[in-house]
């Protein structure tokens, strides 16, 4: 069971609905073409949220971006 969920809602919108359900975040970040990428704490949590937010979910492959940069910093 996957701890990740794609949503096509921002990230105020996402966490509010986290801190609703009582759903443990591990990391959220933005997408490339709009929505969020959420890592939820526990497999339990992420079905919930994906049960609840069923139509805003993202199908398929989606661009993220980049965590690191192209260079070194030093």
């Amino acid at each position: 069971m996957s701890r990740v969920v794609l949503l096509s809602l921002s990230e105020k919108q996402v966490r509010a609905h986290c801190s609703d359900d009582d759903v443990g975040v591990s990391a959220i970040e933005s997408l490339h073409d709009g929505g969020v990428r959420l890592v939820c704490m526990g497999g339990k949590g992420a079905e919930l949220i994906r049960e609840k937010l069923k139509k805003h979910l993202i199908e398929g492959n989606v661009v993220r971006e980049r965590h690191r940069p192209r260079t070194p910093m030093w």
